[in-house]
């Protein structure tokens, strides 16, 4: 080989030998796995809901606020007293239905059953009040208020109407117009006797009238 042909055989053994370094490197770069993105494999797993290291699911059960169960205290007229564990939006009725119902002295009035229940709440169902022996009879009326007098009770001179005055033994209308005029001239009668004072009443209808009014 001849001088010359040196320098080109070194020239051409370096080519080769930089072909063969970047062939080398190209091959190691397809080889090699690509690098895993920021943020990792729980990063992935958390955006794209991919399972954790281990083969767990990684699914989570979430409960909605509000979701749960209400437990209410259901006393008073009902047939069932006691505690309950309802649905999300249950009523007054549906606690009453859960105790049994209501009893037949139960006063359902007094019950908002559209209301709705609330944890922890009591719910409370009263009795209806007791009628009062013999009725509910109001106070007695009394004597002049208008009306007429209980039977056999006096009537009040100073409150008794021209008719209560009419009523009586001996009295007409003239004679208890008489009486009503002496009044309002007068003032009350301070005592029975004083009807001597009143025109038209002698001592015998004065005698006939004290037993029967009074001051």
């Amino acid at each position: 080989m001849s001088d010359l042909d040196r320098p080109r055989l070194a020239l051409y053994v370096a080519l080769a030998l930089a072909v063969c370094v970047l062939g080398a490197r190209y091959l190691l770069a397809q080889a090699s796995p690509p690098p895993p993105p920021a943020g990792g494999a729980a990063g992935a797993g958390a955006r794209g809901g991919g399972a954790p290291d281990g083969g767990a699911s990684g699914s989570v059960s979430v409960e909605r606020a509000g979701g749960g169960r209400v437990t209410v205290h259901v006393a008073g007229a009902v047939r069932r007293p006691g505690v309950y564990r309802l649905a999300p939006g249950a009523r007054v009725d549906d606690a009453l239905r859960s105790a049994g119902g209501a009893q037949d002295r139960a006063d359902l009035t007094a019950v908002n059953l559209a209301a709705k229940l609330e944890d922890g709440r009591q719910v409370v169902v009263p009795e209806r009040a007791a009628p009062a022996v013999g009725g509910a009879a109001g106070p007695p009326p009394a004597p002049g208020a208008g009306g007429a007098a209980a039977p056999g009770a006096p009537i009040n001179l100073n409150t008794a109407t021209l008719e209560q005055l009419d009523t009586l033994d001996g009295v007409g209308p003239g004679i208890a117009q008489r009486i009503l005029d002496y009044r309002e001239q007068h003032g009350a009668f301070s005592r029975v006797e004083e009807l001597w004072e009143v025109p038209g009443i002698g001592a015998k209808r004065l005698a006939t009238l004290t037993p029967l009014v009074t001051v």
